[in-house]
């Protein structure tokens, strides 16, 4: 196993830079203020190494799934996000017992993080990217750089979240949140016929 930095700090950059104004940034953002963020972070960082060593394993074999049901996947998962934060913010102030539910328990926590970003990453810009680095600048230092840089959008997304939460009334997060996730649906539905 050869391990280049430049190819390493490469991938780093340009995976980094092309996460940040992506969805998935923005779900766990989302995420984060309704569930436990390090359980986010561990759902969201196992679905991005699994995509790292499909893009890295198998390249351009991503093409071939439909585009159109990957997308129509993810705007139903988002869609999901959606109702289930703008459920949890809406009717009274406090809610009966006067206090706001959350998802609790690692294994809900992960598995819904896990599934949003397995399924809404397919295809996505940064696997693409990193089935090219891998092919010109190596397999594992590209897998490396790549994988470090979406855990890094991730947590900086969940951290952002929880700064938000502390000085945002929870019900006003969790209505952005929901009116945002309701926005990736629809951007994702969109994105089935503009293509």
């Amino acid at each position: 196993m050869h391990l280049d930095l430049l190819a390493i700090v490469t991938a780093f950059g340009l995976i980094f830079l092309a996460e940040l104004p992506d969805k998935t940034m923005f779900a766990s953002l989302a995420m984060g203020t309704r569930m436990r963020p390090l359980y986010v972070w561990f759902g969201t960082s196992s679905a991005f190494i699994v995509h790292v060593a499909i893009a890295v394993g198998a390249g351009g074999l991503i093409g071939l799934l439909p585009d159109w049901i990957v997308k129509l996947v993810s705007a139903v998962l988002f869609g999901l996000g959606a109702f289930m934060l703008l459920r949890g913010s809406g009717g009274d102030d406090e809610g009966e017992e006067g206090e706001i539910k959350t998802v609790t328990g690692f294994w809900p926590v992960y598995s819904t993080a896990f599934m949003a970003v397995f399924i809404s990453e397919w295809g996505d810009l940064t696997q693409i990217t990193t089935a090219n680095l891998a092919a010109s600048n190596g397999a594992w230092s590209t897998a490396i750089g790549s994988a470090v840089a979406l855990m890094s959008v991730s947590a900086l997304a969940l951290l952002a979240g929880r700064f938000i939460a502390k000085r945002v009334p929870l019900k006003t997060v969790q209505r952005i949140g929901g009116l945002c996730m309701l926005g990736l649906a629809i951007w994702s539905v969109t994105e089935i016929f503009v293509g």
